[in-house]
Parts: structure tokens; sequence; C-alpha cells
């Protein structure tokens, strides 16, 4: 007997039992999938809260880009981005007019909590914002 024909014989024997099996299977699959979607909505959420959502724009070649605390550069520095690094942009607001590879501008981009770069040095190819203000 194949392993078809052994399928329908079994199918045909016992089609309580089949229709049961796939009742279960059915309840599962839909409480797996509730259960999955609720997953992934809850990362979505964390992510969007951390900034992981967020558009992300290489910094310039060649530049180790400062981070820094605030929007401006009188700030503190924070951190440094290494060469070749992307940056996610939150959101962006007005600061110290800086000049860089992308021009002069007073915008500057919120990366993350407390942690902001010069737009001058990120190419999002615009002179002007590219996402919501900060606020």
């Amino acid at each position: 007997m194949t392993s078809e024909s052994a399928e329908t014989a079994v199918a045909a024997a016992a089609p309580a039992t089949t229709t049961s099996t796939t009742s279960i299977t059915s309840a599962t699959s839909s409480t797996s999938t509730a259960s999955a979607v609720s997953a992934v909505s809850a990362v979505s959420a964390a992510s969007a809260s951390l900034g992981t959502g967020a558009r992300r724009y290489p910094v310039a070649p060649g530049v180790e880009l400062n981070v820094r605390s605030g929007p401006g550069t009188d700030y503190t520095i924070v951190d440094t981005l290494d060469l070749g690094a992307s940056v996610p942009v939150n959101c962006q607001t007005p600061g110290t007019r800086v000049s860089g590879p992308y021009g002069t501008s007073n915008i500057w981009d919120n990366i993350g909590n407390g942690r902001y770069v010069a737009d001058a040095y990120v190419k999002t190819g615009s002179d002007g914002y590219v996402a919501q203000r900060c606020g």
C-alpha cells in the first residue's frame, strides 16, 4: 500500500478522529497565531519607544561623529560613532549651527534618549527636516 492510499484508508476508517485532530490543530494554530501577534506587537512597541523603528541614515564617510547629550556643541560628548555608522533619526530639533560635509545647518538629529548628532554630518538627502520635531 502506498503512503497516499494508507492515509486515505486511515481517514476513511476514522473520520471522527481526523475531524477532532483538525479541530484541535485549528484551535492550537489560532492560539499560537494570537500569541505570536501579541509578541510581535509588544516587540514593535518596545522598539518604537527605544527609537529602533526610526528610519536610519548614513553618517558622512570618513567621519567619527560625536554624539552629544543635547542639540548643540556646548553639550557634553557622550559617545563617538564609528566610521561607516548609520543612525536612526527619531526626531529633529534646532540647535547650534554646524558646518559639515552635507552643508551648514542648525538641525540636530535625536538618535536615542539624550543622544544628538549634527544633521550636517548625516546624509538625509535634504537640507530641511526629514522627521518630526522633538518635543
